[in-house]
């Protein structure tokens, strides 16, 4: 495991590299950044920790990054490799890793006759179909969601989605129990 020592330590040898392969002198750099000439040694040598202040100049400078300079730490793999779940007939894939908060799922939902059993609890969700039709009761409208449309509502109103009856559907579903809002709304199914 890198230390913070280690890093500041790799950071002269850094800068000293970035500027000899740009070809540019010490005293061109001190130019570019009003840093001065013994500042700039003191860094590539090691003798002088590096902060922010002196870090950025040189940085904008030379056109790259501060990670560059810095040597950050690579970020790690970021994909979610979670394993599907199976509840009450549908298979859910969890998208996010973190318990609690927003929580993401990809939803298939299999082509089945259910009759609605609409149910409330605290939070907000959002769908949005990718493939099929989903069903939604929500309070007083009862609307089918096709391919490409959305639906955003308070789970404090009586709610239930699921199988059309004919056909699965695959569907994304964000749910916030603090209630977090997506601000995308469905049009109702056309009579």
């Amino acid at each position: 495991m890198t230390t913070a020592d280690d890093v500041l330590a790799g950071v002269g040898p850094r800068l000293r590299q970035v500027r000899k392969e740009r070809e540019v002198t010490l005293a061109a750099l001190s130019e570019s950044t009003g840093i001065s000439v013994s500042t700039l040694s003191r860094l590539e040598s090691g003798l002088r920790k590096p902060s922010l202040e002196l870090l950025l100049p040189i940085a904008q400078a030379h056109q790259v990054p501060l990670d560059e300079l810095v040597g950050a730490p690579q970020v790690g793999d970021p994909r979610v490799r979670a394993k599907p779940i199976v509840r009450h007939g549908r298979t859910h894939w969890p998208l996010t890793r973190q318990a609690g908060g927003l929580q993401a799922f990809k939803v298939l939902e299999p082509q089945r006759n259910e009759e609605p059993d609409p149910r409330t609890h605290e939070g907000y969700e959002w769908l949005y179909v990718l493939s099929g039709r989903l069903r939604l009761v929500l309070g007083e409208h009862d609307v089918v969601l096709s391919a490409g449309e959305a639906a955003e509502f308070d789970t404090r109103v009586p709610h239930w989605f699921g199988s059309t009856g004919e056909g699965p559907a695959e569907f994304l579903s964000l749910f916030g129990p603090q209630g977090e809002r997506m601000h995308v709304r469905a049009r109702p199914a056309r009579a």
